[in-house]
């Protein structure tokens, strides 16, 4: 602990933010950093506690809190407040693998278990997320991010399917372990849901890029447009790798179920007519921003209609789901020129403080105004979401959307059943030209587990049949029925976290390479 009185000397600062109707320009990160004298104040403020909850990842009235990676925080917090920027580094690559990503797009589950953050200390939590930011991004700056070749390897192949932040967790453990490791990715890039699920505003995807180049560097082998169990058969690779471990991610989105979608035209993923999954939005949209790199905000939404016949600009856009997706889908939107966008949530607006029922450390369950609201509300004068409603009919001309026709629901219990019911006389039509359904997600595409024949559970996740392990990521591990697969991630766990899939990505390592040496020292 560097500075006893820390806590009490420094108040709770965080990294800036660019004020709404600058940021919304252009697609860049909006976070200005603080300079160092500043940082390093504020990693004072850590108090070393004797119970850091902060990374502990204990299970707390059925809520897991504190971070899954178990970071050493205290200890990287005190060797950046001392200057000592390699030993910060150091300590926090020990159990976190790309912290540049989760510096970035985790919502700090650190923070809310900091004991500066308890509401009966009030003095607020660390700004662990920035810190660790901060840390992972000197590194990279003074270059003591060079290269870690293995010195000896086991002479073991490992395949890993889907490059997303599980398949990089696990090729990039096993590799530093000695094993040969090739990533078959289906996309043209590396990074999953880092490349094309969260927006360049939040994760520039040079800083993916940077970290690819780094693994490929160290041994890691990328095979791109691969899509196992499609284009790419399954057993060859099953057949010429002593392991391999399925890391696809939970991109089975959930439908809109309204009346009146079957007359609305499908086209290329829902270009045409104008309903979308937010999901390949999303996708469409990075890969615009990456090949029109620096380009302006109007060249940007002309190229994506030209090129993928999505047009955002000027029109009425409707986003289903009031979530981090749906969140990303508004600011997008924004960017691009739209004429209005609303955000539905079938879900009631969470209460602005703590219910009793949620005390801390557990995760705050209260209303939070993401970047994209902020946006909204700067540009359109009011917040874009729309609490516990629904969209109960689309209207269509021709194959392309014209509106809709939303209902207020609420959750009732009938028969002994909690259902969702309508409120009588609460619908409503609004115009709309894009319908982006950020809805959720009904676990893995099952080609690819169907392709090596691992079973799924009833969530469509794979199973995993290990034996029970106090881990919280996953309890009965993460081997599969079939001999020699595994399986981690949201393919697995079902759709969470940037950090949950980097730690179970840590964990599924270490238990292939238990499989494959017979123990593990990872």
């Amino acid at each position: 602990m560097g500075k006893p009185t820390g806590f009490l000397d420094y108040e709770r600062i965080e990294n800036g933010n660019v004020p709404p109707m600058e940021r919304i320009c252009n697609f860049d990160e909006f976070h200005p950093k603080l300079d160092e004298k500043a940082r390093r104040e504020q990693a004072a403020r850590c108090m070393n506690c004797g119970v850091p909850m902060c990374g502990s990842a204990i299970k707390l009235a059925g809520m897991v809190t504190g971070c899954p990676l178990h970071n050493f925080i205290p200890e990287w917090n005190d060797a950046l407040f001392q200057g000592q920027f390699d030993m910060a580094a150091w300590r926090l690559l020990k159990t976190s693998s790309f912290p540049e990503f989760t510096g970035r797009v985790c919502p700090a589950l650190c923070e809310k278990a900091c004991n500066c953050g308890n509401p009966s200390v009030g003095e607020g939590a660390v700004t662990v997320h920035d810190n660790e930011l901060f840390i992972i991004e000197k590194a990279f700056e003074t270059g003591y991010m060079k290269p870690q070749i293995p010195a000896v390897r086991s002479g073991k192949k490992v395949a890993v399917v889907g490059a997303g932040p599980a398949g990089l967790a696990v090729a990039d453990a096993l590799n530093r372990r000695g094993h040969k490791v090739t990533v078959y990715e289906r996309e043209d890039k590396a990074g999953g849901l880092l490349m094309y699920g969260i927006p360049n505003m939040k994760l520039d995807k040079s800083i993916v890029d940077r970290r690819i180049e780094l693994m490929k560097a160290e041994g890691v082998e990328f095979v791109f447009n691969a899509d196992v169990g499609n284009d790419t058969a399954a057993y060859p690779i099953l057949n010429t790798h002593d392991a391999v471990a399925l890391c696809c991610g939970a991109k089975k989105a959930r439908p809109l179920s309204a009346a009146g979608v079957d007359k609305v035209a499908t086209g290329s993923a829902g270009a045409e007519g104008g309903i979308m999954l937010a999901v390949d939005f999303l996708k469409r949209v990075t890969k615009t921003v990456v090949e029109y790199k620096g380009a302006d905000n109007a060249t940007l939404a002309k190229s994506l209609a030209k090129d993928y016949g999505i047009e955002v600009e000027g029109k009425d856009v409707i986003v289903l789901g009031g979530g981090d997706t749906g969140n990303d889908c508004t600011g997008s939107a924004i960017r691009l020129g739209c004429k209005s966008v609303t955000q539905i949530e079938m879900m009631p607006c969470p209460p602005v403080e703590r219910a009793a029922n949620n005390p801390w450390p557990q995760w705050p369950k209260v209303l939070k105004t993401d970047y994209g609201a902020e946006e909204s509300i700067a540009k359109f004068g009011h917040d874009p979401r729309i609490y516990e409603t629904t969209i109960k009919e689309v209207y269509s001309k021709d194959g392309k959307v014209t509106g809709i026709k939303t209902v207020q629901v609420g959750f009732q219990v009938v028969d002994g059943q909690r259902k969702l019911v309508e409120k009588e006389g609460s619908e409503k039509e609004l115009s709309a030209d894009l319908i982006l359904i950020a809805a959720g997600f009904l676990g893995c595409e099952d080609y690819t587990a169907n392709a090596f024949g691992t079973p799924l559970t009833a969530r469509n996740t794979v199973e995993s049949v290990g034996e029970a392990t106090p881990d919280l990521a996953s309890p009965n591990g993460y081997k599969t029925s079939v001999e020699k697969v595994f399986t981690a991630g949201d393919m697995h766990r079902g759709q969470s976290l940037v950090v949950w899939a980097i730690a179970e990505g840590r964990e599924c390592a270490r238990q292939i390479d238990e499989y494959l040496m017979g123990y593990s020292n990872m």
